[in-house]
């Protein structure tokens, strides 16, 4: 298997090599050269088995002959063996038709670890091949932060620099990053929003004064090997309820768009799925592009779901490229226009593409308390924000009542305390695994949301890649 950039300008790699590059040197995004596809009979065979296992079948055609079976398997094993629940990602009925994915079983508490445990793994192995030194370097919305710092505190020839909005995330959030004492490890705390520090992460990939001497990588959705990982429970929540003989409905909160793309990747190597439910709060880009074809950037409004308060979602530039004929010159142009004037109009063709596959809804905060309520009272659930936006999303939209809905749970409800406790009456308590969180000592540098800033940062404390 070999990946190839939404931008058209960058060389084939193969997996090690897209999964240390990140982003790719043109400024796209890696995606395969042709998505793998699974017959029902594949589908079937994954009936009942254990996550790990299910986890090593739908990733082996994007690995190619990079990993033995036995490797991948392995590192599986690994990965998912970190994780407080033997199902790793159960399914929790709340009626008759709507669903529940817990997706936030792994160490700190979010969906992100899902990938990230994998990725830590394949970053380690890869490097040891190579023997090179990597510097990782994110944006945080909140919760991708705390699982890679997770997965990479302490992990030999690996640095991690993470940049988060300064005051808008949860406290549970800005601690599991914060409290992390490893040398490894540098948080940044920006003066500006998610997309601001998005921003500078791509610059920093594209500056060859950073980039000739450091090997960067990214460990946001940006990385494909992340995306990938992420594939993974669509079929394996799909095949528990009846797939591929019946199909499945997903209803994704999403802001990045990376979640959902994983669910449309299933949709295309044959996972039969009746529809993407993406699932916004009032930054609501996401369901301008799909619902009008406006994918146009506004302000960004803090809200209590902060993992989504994004107006520029890096993600659909994969969707682009692939409903837009990969024409890599044809996304670069459109991208090139878009970061220059903050606007992009879906034409209907585009449009009708996109349709095939998702529906969208924009959850105002009233709506998400009422659905937090709802799961309280109608299912004995308490669910977070972010969960509670997807699963009013998905109780909105018209879906035939045979379909199974399955809102993706991406968050434990404790990491978002104060918000749950205003819509519920009920404030959720932290697993006792991650129970004296308070008590630990943080640690973090404060920079202005400035690029040279934070290079400059970067740059002073990064490991080059020779060493």
């Amino acid at each position: 298997m070999e990946y190839i950039s939404t931008r058209g300008n960058s060389a084939p790699l193969n997996f090690e090599q897209v999964t240390l590059a990140g982003l790719a040197g043109d400024g796209g995004l890696y995606v395969p050269t042709a998505w793998p596809k699974f017959v029902a009979a594949d589908i079937t065979a994954m009936a009942g088995l254990p996550y790990a296992e299910v986890a090593a079948r739908v990733m082996k055609p994007f690995i190619g002959d990079v990993l033995s079976d036995d490797e991948l398997a392995e590192l599986c094993e690994q990965a998912y063996g970190r994780f407080a629940h033997a199902a790793v990602t159960p399914l929790v009925q709340l009626d008759g038709q709507q669903w529940l994915l817990e997706l936030f079983h792994g160490p700190t508490l979010a969906f992100k670890d899902v990938a990230l445990q994998l990725l830590g793994l394949l970053f380690e192995k890869f490097l040891a091949r190579q023997d090179k030194h990597l510097t990782v370097v994110g944006a945080t919305s909140g919760d991708t932060g705390s699982a890679a710092i997770d997965a990479l505190a302490g992990r030999d020839k690996v640095d991690i620099f993470m940049l988060h909005p300064d005051g808008r995330i949860s406290d549970v959030q800005r601690r599991q990053m914060t409290t992390v004492r490893a040398p490894n490890v540098y948080n940044i705390a920006i003066d500006g929003s998610f997309d601001d520090a998005q921003a500078m992460v791509k610059r920093m990939f594209a500056d060859q004064s950073v980039t000739g001497k450091f090997a960067i990588s990214a460990v946001n959705s940006i990385n494909w090997a992340r995306l990938m990982a992420q594939i993974v429970y669509y079929f394996f929540a799909a095949s528990q309820l009846g797939s591929p003989l019946r199909k499945v409905a997903f209803s994704v909160p999403t802001g990045n768009f990376g979640d959902v793309f994983a669910g449309y990747v299933a949709a295309q190597m044959g996972l039969p799925i009746e529809r993407l439910i993406v699932a916004t709060n009032v930054n609501d880009i996401l369901h301008r592009a799909l619902s009008a074809g406006d994918y146009s950037t506004g302000t960004v409004t803090p809200t209590a779901a902060p993992s989504m308060d994004i107006q520029v979602s890096s993600n659909f530039e994969r969707l682009l490229f692939d409903i837009e004929g990969r024409d890599g010159a044809k996304t670069a142009a459109r991208m090139a226009a878009f970061e220059k004037n903050k606007n992009m109009q879906l034409d209907t063709a585009m449009r009708e593409q996109a349709d095939a596959f998702f529906k969208s809804a924009r959850v105002d905060p009233d709506d998400m308390a009422l659905a937090m309520r709802w799961a309280q009272e109608e299912a004995g659930q308490i669910i977070d924000p972010h969960t509670a936006i997807g699963l009013s999303a998905a109780r909105s939209i018209d879906i035939d009542s045979a379909v199974p809905i399955v809102t993706l749970a991406t968050a434990h409800p404790a990491k978002f305390r104060d918000a749950v406790e205003r819509a519920t009456g009920v404030r959720p308590i932290l697993p006792r695994r991650i129970g004296d969180l308070f008590d630990r000592e943080e640690a973090y540098d404060r920079l202005p949301g400035d690029y040279d800033a934070v290079k400059d940062f970067v740059t002073a404390k990064a490991t080059p890649a020779n060493g």
